[in-house]
């Protein structure tokens, strides 16, 4: 068992660290080695379901703030674009999740509803990138679960308590562990990556636009996926993030404990106070209550 990501390092001395995750979820759950990998088969069939369904038909949700965006991001992807073609896709797919989420449809929660792009975008274009199988991409995905525990269990992955920093960030944090894992990374690479990635965006607030998981959720999710890749390269390299993990990590939740609330969710700060984002807002309950009457 590991509460922290400094035991989760020294138990994967001597085996992959996906399975030392997997035994940790053996003893809480009490299934089979079998049923475990079968339920991260299907959450892994669910996110790439939801990464890739947006792509060629926007998606229709109350408001319809980012309906279109992954559609437009994967056809600029065609072109290559500033950051190559890979890099859009996966923000294209990050979008996507994003819209099917929005649009009231199947996401896997990775480790939120509002951050469910980021986890399928970056696993899915590091598998793609290495020629990966799925049992590696599994692994990954494994990986990454284990150490958005440990930051479940030791501080939040909740907007309303800690910003966006808690979703996204985690989200970020989580998915570039997981892509050094399956770049063949050791167990220390994925702390460090881990870290770097929460470091890149600590303070990160959450104000969603007229209370919507949508705006800038969905800016968030693609740009936190470059986030995690550029974090997990870092590691990769051989960068140490410094700081060790897990005091990132409490730093984080402090961090977010001193956010003030209207910048945790609430939609009274932010981009959501802004001229235009409260329009907006005005627009659509206005338009709600008209429905109602």
């Amino acid at each position: 068992m590991y509460t922290t990501i400094r035991q989760l390092v020294e138990q994967s001395r001597d085996k992959p660290i996906y399975q030392v995750v997997l035994e940790d979820e053996q003893a809480l759950t009490q299934a089979s080695e079998e049923e475990i990998w079968e339920g991260f088969r299907q959450r892994w069939q669910v996110m790439q379901a939801s990464a890739a369904r947006a792509l060629e038909q926007p998606q229709p949700m109350v408001g319809g703030l980012i309906s279109g965006q992954a559609c437009r991001q994967q056809l600029y992807s065609q072109q290559g674009g500033l950051l190559g073609g890979a890099a859009n896709r996966m923000m294209a797919m990050a979008f996507s999740s994003s819209e099917v989420n929005a649009g009231m449809g199947r996401i896997c929660a990775a480790p939120t509803a509002g951050a469910c792009g980021i986890l399928p975008a970056v696993l899915l274009t590091v598998q793609r990138q290495l020629n990966a199988d799925e049992d590696q991409a599994l692994q990954a995905l494994v990986t990454a679960t284990g150490f958005g525990a440990v930051i479940t269990k030791n501080a939040t992955v909740s907007g309303a308590e800690g910003g966006c920093q808690a979703e996204c960030g985690v989200a970020a944090a989580m998915a570039a562990a997981g892509a050094v894992q399956m770049a063949g990374g050791s167990a220390e690479m994925c702390a460090n990556a881990c870290a770097i990635a929460l470091i890149n965006c600590m303070g990160l607030v959450c104000d969603p636009v007229a209370g919507l998981v949508q705006l800038p959720c969905s800016f968030r999710n693609a740009s936190q996926s470059m986030n995690a890749l550029a974090s997990a390269d870092m590691a990769l390299a051989g960068q140490s993030s410094i700081i060790p993990a897990d005091e990132v990590i409490e730093s984080m939740y402090r961090v977010g404990k001193k956010l003030p609330m209207e910048l945790r969710e609430t939609a009274l700060g932010g981009i959501a106070a802004s001229p235009t984002g409260r329009s907006i807002a005005q627009r659509l309950f206005s338009g709600c209550a008209s429905g109602s009457q």
